[in-house]
């Protein structure tokens, strides 16, 4: 069930609705049922890969609770869960590798992929290693920990939850009063993230969607303009792609009276790339460090150690993006850029500071953020191409195939948008601009920030908003509605 349809339009009241009907003891079973119904829409049999991986981590917790082996608990059930994983995600790329090393046919196995699997079982895991580490208090009721690891508005494609917020939300559920459920600025907040996440998803990252796919899908036809508009109209789609869906989760849980965390903000205004990485994906990259860059001993070791440590967390959250060396090269890549800004750090500091240059100024910021959006931007090429022969065949063709004049000939306009649609995402991206440019420069989540707005422009801006999904959202009969790009990891 995708957030952009018709059957979640019809769910997503109901829950509601119902949640706030029922008794106080009911609204955790409640929000567990209804969860895996949304789950089950996809694909029913692989619920059972839910409920395997809940119980086994719900009993490792325990397990760890009680018992004088924690160390074999844990490292037992993260390889089972990573067992999990392997055979559904990784299976046919591991068997390939390995045929293609000692040079044999590997056999291909025809397994789907279930939606989401990379991001319950993180959370999941999650919770185990903090049980492991003292740092959250075990939970004994079964179903109220099966909801946190299927909790529907974050389930399939996160943010990636950690226990010691979603679960003692969750605790608090049944003594919750109804009053509070009825919080009208908090609904009214929550509906109106979910209002900004369609508009970044539907008019934005499904339109321009239709421009990435003509040209990535016959890149060796177009010259220098045509690539750099798939270029940064990839990054433009991902960002507005998933962020749109973290959008919409984050509002429908604050809705339901759940507060997520935050999983964007505003990352192309970044000054770095280390700032990046800061703004972008947020719980996962904190997964990664807390889980994996901080055991491995961080910056604890000195430059040398925390480098090889960035290169590995990089590499391993490339290779959880994806089955495919793509995915590995463009989190290796990652880990590279942010190990040369390590090592120049010092000596960009001492050259502002050589020069008087004000860091703080937005004219600074803004130009940097355009260094960080361009650099990212050709890191996504590995990311989306099929190979990554074609991601540097790619990247060559911008640089010896120039095509200025197709700016100014019309030609843009043949690339899959024509010239209305062309004008429509244009506006839009100002308006998108425009909202981050004012996240960064206030320090304030988007709802926070509009909330405190005057309530006429207020009614105005999210009317518009409203108009402009119905109007010029990409959806209906004969429009092949785009899946959510981070529904595959």
């Amino acid at each position: 069930m995708l957030f952009n349809s018709i059957d979640f339009l019809i769910f997503f009241p109901i829950v509601v609705i119902l949640y706030v009907i029922i008794p106080a003891r009911f609204r955790q079973l409640w929000l567990l049922v209804c969860s895996y119904f949304f789950y089950m829409c996809w694909n029913p049999r692989y619920i059972v890969l839910i409920l395997f991986s809940t119980v086994i981590t719900y009993l490792a917790g325990i397990l760890i609770d009680k018992t004088g082996h924690k160390k074999i608990v844990l490292v037992t059930c993260i390889i089972l869960n990573l067992a999990i994983l392997f055979v559904f995600k990784y299976l046919n790329f591991a068997l390939s590798t390995v045929g293609t090393v000692f040079r044999f046919n590997a056999p291909v196995y025809d397994i789907i992929l279930p939606v989401g699997i990379s991001f319950y079982i993180f959370q999941a895991l999650g919770y185990v290693i903090d049980c492991y580490r003292g740092d959250v208090e075990t939970e004994h009721n079964f179903l109220r920990y099966a909801l946190f690891v299927s909790f529907f508005p974050q389930l399939v494609a996160g943010p990636i939850e950690r226990s010691r917020n979603l679960l003692g939300r969750i605790r608090a559920i049944p003594d919750t009063s109804r009053r509070e459920i009825l919080d009208g600025e908090r609904i009214r907040a929550g509906l109106i993230l979910m209002v900004w996440g369609m508009f970044m998803k539907l008019v934005i990252a499904d339109r321009i969607a239709i421009l990435v796919d003509t040209i990535y899908s016959h890149y060796y036809i177009y010259g220098s303009v045509g690539l750099l508009m798939g270029l940064f109209g990839f990054s433009i789609q991902i960002y507005c792609d998933f962020a749109g869906y973290s959008t919409i989760a984050v509002g429908a849980a604050q809705v339901i009276g759940i507060e997520l965390m935050e999983n964007f903000t505003a990352p192309y205004l970044s000054v770095s790339m280390t700032e990046f990485w800061r703004r972008w994906h947020i719980s996962l990259s904190s997964w990664f460090r807390d889980y994996v860059y901080i055991p491995l001993g961080g910056n604890r070791h000195g430059k040398v150690r925390k480098i090889i440590n960035t290169l590995i967390t990089f590499t391993v959250s490339g290779l959880w993006h994806g089955a495919d060396w793509t995915f590995v090269f463009w989190g290796a890549l990652h880990g590279c850029l942010l190990s040369i800004e390590e090592i120049f750090r010092p000596l960009v500091r001492r050259v502002h500071k050589a020069f008087g240059v004000d860091t703080s100024t937005t004219s600074f910021r803004l130009c940097r953020a355009a260094v960080t959006f361009t650099t990212a931007g050709f890191a996504w090429v590995f990311f989306r191409a099929s190979s990554i022969g074609d991601a540097f065949a790619y990247i060559g063709r911008i640089f010896t195939r120039p095509d200025w004049w197709h700016l100014s000939d019309g030609t843009i306009y043949t690339y899959g948008l024509d010239v209305t649609e062309m004008w429509i995402l244009a506006l839009s991206l100002a308006v998108l601009f425009t909202v981050d440019l004012i996240r960064v420069r206030c320090d304030s989540r988007f709802d926070k920030w509009i909330m405190k707005q005057y309530a006429g422009f207020r009614i105005v801006f999210v009317a518009l908003l409203i108009v402009a999904i119905v109007v010029y959202g990409e959806y209906g009969y004969e429009f092949n509605s785009q899946q959510f790009i981070y529904f595959q990891f």
